[in-house]
């Protein structure tokens, strides 16, 4: 179902308000709703992800069918396709997400002032929170059930290749919603794949708070741009892992595979492989032989291709491309320095990785890479909310404003204080 490129029509426009103005009434109930009423619905949310399991790989089948046809990148299919082991793990998402910590109402910190104003900074909702997104249909199930645990009413708009999945996967989550007593409408679905529904949705500034996108750094540029609504950017994911000179270079090799293998459609895994001067000729010939076993094209610079011959050349634009696919860059660096400039220079500010075992190396890269996510001697694989311990993720925000790195619960409640007095007059 392929999008179309027309201009919003009045009747579309007016059905997207429709949707939005719904979705600010269903926030005012939501957000006042006891913690077990959230997650009754949240238990049968994925109850209803488990019974629907075959509805929704039958749609998501459809979908995938209908992108391989029109030759849209295999990367981008891989992220569309849902197996019977992501829709397990789309019931575990949702279900991990019961047994967090409801944020709304936590009283951050009170105090009281000399005049007896006891005043108190308490976490309430976002409100309504439009989330745009591309191929991943889990990114439904994980974004309704984090927005409903944390009072949010949600719009979700995914890619127009993964409509009939993500209509699938939405009707479960307002089955359950209304099955619960909850409003339906607090999480709800543009109802058209076409691109003029987000274009009208991004002028709603009186009726949605925030907007999400996660997706190609196109998309989330364009929308930046659009938008009449703030953005919370999930920009795109150069990650680096830097192997030190004082790397135990067994570590360094796994680190390498799994960051780059493991699943190289998404975000954090690894895009460019730095390694020092003094252990290059070491490292580099055997960990560019099991990548390549793994069918990871490598593209090399000068000094890579001296010690490992037959590897490609790196191109300048290279180091700064996000693949999402089995292509990797790799740079030999003659220090510390070095490494930290590259990754300055070319990084996202997602995700980078240090392996070594000198503390006082480690300590200097996670003090001067500024990125969301800073490892020693880890995969960047790790950023995300579940593998956090955040239960699920809205996404993995680069910006510094409002939330950074995986966002979950806590980064969908914003505050207000509440101040209790006994008659004080201002003087």
């Amino acid at each position: 179902m392929m999008p179309s490129t027309g201009e919003s029509s009045p009747a579309l426009r007016q059905a997207v308000l429709c949707v939005a103005r719904d979705a600010r009434a269903a926030f005012r109930a939501l957000s006042t709703a006891p913690t077990e009423t959230k997650n009754r619905a949240l238990r049968a949310m994925a109850d209803g992800l488990r019974a629907g399991r075959e509805a929704i790989l039958a749609a998501n089948a459809e979908d995938v069918r209908e992108a391989t046809g029109a030759g849209l990148p295999s990367a981008l299919i891989e992220r569309l396709t849902l197996t019977p082991k992501r829709v397990d793990e789309m019931v575990q998402s949702v279900a991990a997400v019961v047994d967090l910590p409801d944020p709304v109402g936590e009283v951050i910190r009170a105090w009281r002032r000399p005049n007896g104003l006891e005043i108190r900074k308490v976490r309430v909702p976002l409100g309504v929170i439009g989330i745009i997104y591309e191929s991943r249909p889990n990114v439904t199930s994980e974004c309704g059930s984090l927005c409903v645990k944390s009072g949010n009413a949600v719009i979700l708009r995914g890619g127009a290749e993964s409509f009939r999945s993500n209509q699938a996967i939405g009707r479960v989550l307002r089955e359950a919603l209304r099955a619960t007593g909850l409003p339906e409408a607090a999480v709800s679905l543009l109802p058209t794949p076409d691109r003029a529904g987000v274009d009208a949705m991004l002028q709603l500034d009186q009726d949605i708070d925030v907007i999400i996108p996660r997706g190609g750094e196109a998309l989330i540029r364009k929308i930046a741009e659009q938008s009449r609504i703030p953005v919370i950017k999930h920009a795109k994911g150069v990650c680096h892992v830097y192997v030190d000179e004082a790397a135990d270079l067994g570590m360094a090799e796994a680190i390498a595979l799994n960051a780059k293998c493991q699943r190289p459609a998404t975000c954090n895994a690894m895009e460019t492989l730095l390694v020092h001067q003094r252990v290059a000729k070491a490292f580099l010939p055997r960990v560019i032989g099991r990548l390549q076993e793994a069918k990871v094209e490598v593209r090399g610079d000068e000094a890579v291709r001296a010690i490992v011959p037959g590897v490609a050349a790196a191109a300048e634009e290279d180091w700064s491309t996000e693949y999402l696919d089995l292509i990797l860059s790799v740079k030999v660096v003659r220090s510390l320095t070095e490494a930290i400039e590259h990754i300055r220079r070319y990084g996202s500010a997602h995700s980078d990785a240090i392996v070594t075992a000198d503390d006082a190396t480690a300590l200097r890269f996670v003090q001067e890479v500024d990125s969301a996510a800073v490892y020693v001697n880890a995969s960047t694989r790790f950023t995300d909310g579940f593998q956090f311990g955040l239960g699920a993720e809205i996404g993995i925000s680069t910006d510094r404003l409002h939330a950074r790195g995986p966002m979950g619960l806590e980064e969908l409640t914003t505050y207000k204080y509440v101040v209790f007095g006994t008659g004080q007059l201002r003087q």
